[in-house]
């Protein structure tokens, strides 16, 4: 008789069970690690829980604050254009502050932010206070990404980035979920004021697992080229944002917006060739795989939030579901999130392309299935199609990243995450524009195409109405017609809508093959 090579009456010592990649590699972190791990995932999870939460009340916010469709999105682009802008001041701030300050500092005044948002009596404030905030909290990604990076070795950083992500995703299962159910139950502002206590507890981590790392390094700050980013950014951004509105290029103050962002991007451009000390190095833009790595932040970055903004307004304005149930739904993306950390390391080790590509694709199946709902779509079809579309997202995260951090130099980490987290936050808030665009329009059109089919010659398409609420002449009829019009057309801007982020993930999962292997 034997157990685990030990045989009944020899003197062999037992041989223990053999343990799997994942488990080994646990159990090389040391408590310090551990403590990082931890206090990385508690301040992504306070970021996610601010972005995705305002996702679900948006709607509630725009009855309250007297909003339109496209002002009241400006709370989530705004935000997403705050953060971006203030992203490529990270590397420099955390040479000058150390890792230990400027998480902490960002973590409380993201924290107050919040809650003043949570106090905004008017949209106007409200994009004041949701601009600092985004302003505020910029560093926590980037800072919590490069400092994973920093603190693993690189044989580790498949699992740890999936560790870190793990709690990463919470936030998208927590936000909706919870943000949807305090709006319901109390009031959008609540969603804000619950940040309070969640920051308060992400610091204290904070303080006990960083020090001062990269303090005192600091360089001379690019002031030039910060401005530079941050006007083209937000020019593009304006551009974007009121171009429907404007009537595009017909319009003086879009053509200005314009070639302010194509001119303030060319002089950056020329500044960061002759400054002898940039905003970002050179450096970091000749390691071809941080260069593609950060092209797909920008397609995963148009691809995160755009289900977001899209779905509440969907649910809530087309078939009637309360904040609660719609913070469920959406929380499904966070779930699928979660489920695909379970086999995205070991896919990720074996290769790291062939997942980045698959995790493309099933965004891109997700999407394409988003867009083949109408307005009798079910609560299982938006339940999995979401859980789809996040797990698509997880899958593809953790190879981008490993990807694009492999050749680079360590030094170069801190600055290299904050464009990373830069191009991301880019994608997001000029996406998120581009939609409603697409949405607006398509809705538009196909009103007044589906309203010029009704008229007294196409009584026979609409005999059930007649018969229910009497005929042409009748002001009910007309009303009922009229708002029955209206949310097809409003059904139809959403699936071109859908259709169009089920294009982006399908035309960019052949690059992964420019990626060169990791050695």
């Amino acid at each position: 008789m034997h157990w685990f090579g030990y045989h009944a009456g020899s003197s062999v010592v037992p041989t223990p069970p053999r343990r799997s990649g994942i488990s080994r590699v646990l159990s090389e972190f040391t408590s310090r690690q551990w403590l990082t791990l931890l206090t990385v995932q508690l301040c992504t999870i306070l970021f996610g829980i601010t972005v995705t939460s305002v996702a679900v009340i948006l709607p509630q916010m725009k009855g309250a604050l007297a909003a339109t469709q496209d002002q009241i999105a400006w709370v989530l682009t705004l935000n997403l254009v705050a953060t971006a802008a203030a992203t490529p001041l990270t590397g420099w701030l955390a040479s000058k502050l150390g890792w230990r300050r400027l998480m902490v500092g960002s973590v409380l005044g993201f924290t107050a932010a919040s809650v003043a948002c949570g106090t905004a009596t008017s949209l106007e404030t409200l994009l004041v206070f949701r601009v600092v905030q985004g302003a505020l909290g910029a560093p926590i990604f980037p800072m919590g990404q490069a400092i994973i990076l920093a603190r693993f070795e690189r044989r580790h950083h498949p699992i740890a980035v999936m560790m870190w992500g793990v709690g990463g995703v919470m936030g998208p299962i927590l936000g909706p979920t919870f943000g949807g159910l305090v709006a319901d139950v109390l009031d959008w502002r609540w969603s804000f004021f619950m940040i309070l206590p969640l920051g308060l507890v992400a610091c204290i981590p904070t303080v006990l697992a960083l020090g001062d790392e990269e303090r005192g390094t600091s360089r001379r700050f690019d002031f030039v080229g910060f401005v530079l980013v941050a006007v083209a950014i937000g020019a593009l951004q304006l551009m974007f944002d009121r171009g429907q509105r404007q009537d595009w290029f017909e319009s003086a103050e879009i053509v200005t917006e314009c070639v302010l962002a194509a001119g303030a991007f060319y002089l950056f451009l020329i500044h960061a060739r002759f400054s002898p000390s940039p905003l970002f190095e050179g450096a970091t833009f000749r390691d071809r795989n941080f260069v593609l790595g950060a092209g797909f932040a920008l397609v995963m970055g148009m691809l995160q939030f755009t289900p977001m903004v899209l779905f509440p307004a969907l649910l809530q304005d087309l078939r009637g579901y309360p904040e609660s149930i719609v913070g469920y739904l959406i929380s499904m993306r966070g779930v699928g999130n979660f489920l695909s950390f379970f086999v995205v390391a070991q896919l990720t080790r074996l290769d790291a392309r062939a997942t980045l590509a698959a995790g493309l694709l099933i965004q891109a199946g997700a999407a394409a299935w988003m867009g083949l709902l109408d307005l009798n779509m079910t609560f299982e079809q938006v339940l999995w199609t979401n859980l789809m579309h996040g797990f698509g997202f997880g899958l593809a995260y953790t190879p981008m990243a490993v990807l694009a951090f492999s050749t680079l130099d360590s030094r170069l980490l801190t600055q290299g995450n904050a464009i990373f987290s830069l191009l991301r936050m880019l994608g997001s808030s000029l996406f998120i524009a581009v939609i409603l665009v697409v949405f607006v329009r398509s809705a538009a059109e196909a009103y007044a195409h589906l309203g010029a089919g009704i008229t007294i010659f196409s009584t026979d398409s609409i005999l059930a109405w007649i018969s229910r609420f009497g005929d042409l002449g009748d002001p009910v009829l007309h009303s009922r017609l009229g708002e029955e019009v209206r949310r097809q057309a409003a059904m139809i801007g959403y699936v071109n809508s859908f259709n169009l982020l089920a294009l982006v993930p399908a035309i960019a999962a052949p690059a992964v093959l420019l990626f060169r292997r990791r050695a």
